[in-house]
Order: C-alpha cells, then sequence, then structure tokens
C-alpha cells in the first residue's frame, strides 16, 4: 500500500474493497460468491462495516487508511507491504491504524512489513526491525538489539536516551540532541564511562 493512496472522489468503501478482488477475476467477469464474500470479511475485520457505503472522500485519515487496508486484505495475500501507513494522521488515528495491524498479525496471521520512521511506534508492533541508510542495512533484530544509542547516531544522526517502556519493556527512544551539537558533546563526556550503555534497554522483553 502506498504512502498517501488516493481514491477518485465519490467511490465508497465497498467499491473500493472490491478492487482487491480484480487480481482473481478472469477476464471481465463478474464477482463471484466467494469475492462477495472476501469483500464482506475484509470490511468487517478492519472495523469498516458501518461505512461500507460511504464515500471514502468522506472519511476520516485514520478510516480511509482502514479502508484501503481492508483493500490489501481482499487480496487475499499472506503478507502486506505497506508505506509509511500513519502518515498525516493525528496520534489517535495513528494508533487505530497500527492497533488494527497488530490485530491482523495476531488473529489473522498475516505477516506486516512497513515502513515506519516513529521509532517508538516501531518498537512497539514491531517483532523484527530492519535500520536503512542509503540503501545499506546498517542493523537489524529484534527492537532491543536495532535501537540503541549507537545505531540512531550512525542512522539518524542524533542523540538519545534510550529507556525501557515501563508497560511493557520495549526500548523508547528519547532524542535529546544532533551528532556532532557542542552540548551533545559535552554531555556524552559527562556520562560515567563505566556504563556508556545503560540507557539501551537490552535487558528488557515482551
Amino acid at each position: 500500500m502506498p504512502q498517501n493512496p488516493t481514491a477518485p472522489e465519490g467511490l465508497t468503501v465497498s467499491e473500493l474493497v472490491s478492487y482487491g478482488r480484480f487480481p482473481h477475476q478472469k477476464g471481465f467477469g463478474s464477482m463471484t460468491k466467494e469475492d462477495k464474500e472476501t469483500i464482506s470479511w475484509a470490511i468487517e475485520v478492519t472495523g469498516m462495516t458501518p461505512f461500507a457505503d460511504r464515500p471514502v472522500d468522506q472519511l476520516s485519515g485514520g478510516q480511509r487508511q482502514r479502508a484501503w487496508i481492508a483493500m490489501a486484505l481482499a487480496q487475499q495475500t499472506d503478507i502486506l507491504f505497506l508505506d509509511e501507513p500513519t502518515t498525516f494522521l493525528d496520534m489517535a488515528h495513528q494508533l487505530e491504524v497500527l492497533k488494527l495491524l497488530q490485530k491482523l498479525n495476531k488473529e489473522e496471521g498475516r505477516t506486516i512489513i512497513m515502513v515506519v520512521h516513529d521509532l517508538n511506534h516501531a518498537t512497539h508492533y514491531a517483532h523484527h526491525m530492519v535500520a536503512i541508510v542509503q540503501g545499506q542495512v546498517v542493523s537489524e533484530g529484534t527492537p532491543e538489539q536495532v535501537v540503541t544509542a549507537p545505531v540512531l547516531r550512525e542512522v539518524f544522526g542524533i542523540e538519545a536516551d534510550i529507556v525501557a517502556d515501563p508497560r511493557t519493556g520495549v526500548p523508547l527512544c528519547i532524542p535529546y540532541d544532533l551528532v556532532g551539537d557542542e552540548t551533545a558533546q559535552k554531555q556524552t563526556k559527562a556520562q560515567a564511562p563505566e556504563k556508556p550503555q545503560t540507557m539501551v534497554a537490552a535487558g528488557a522483553s515482551r
């Protein structure tokens, strides 16, 4: 699913989701019973049943993303590829979309691969992370393995404290400066030399 998908004006949620069945149709054949059942299931599992007949352009940001995810589900693929699915959404709608993806992963057994730039979202919802710079993999593994101060310096050019989430134990990133900034360098030097990595939640587990 692209970063900011758009639908033709007036297209309803049901019509949008039905496009996900095109790969399964032969020529210009009509919808089969299986197609219709799959469309209804995709709309239901994404919580979009109350909006099935509503034009997509009249939905909120979070509802629109859920409608597009429903279309992707209607294709019945085992893997969903999403490019920044929470872009341009407020915090509530971001959580709405991420919790839906988490539900699809846990209850429907779908593999979710998505590009995200919010590290704290990534650590909360991903089992495996890959940090990439200019097409090159810098680090990959669990959130605890990837979200470390050295990796954040190399990938994002930031200085950050890494602390364990008190609810889940996953690492949280708290940026405080840019790499190379004099203030950051002074703070780094002021840290006790025998505990350079105490801010990394490497011992936390979910």
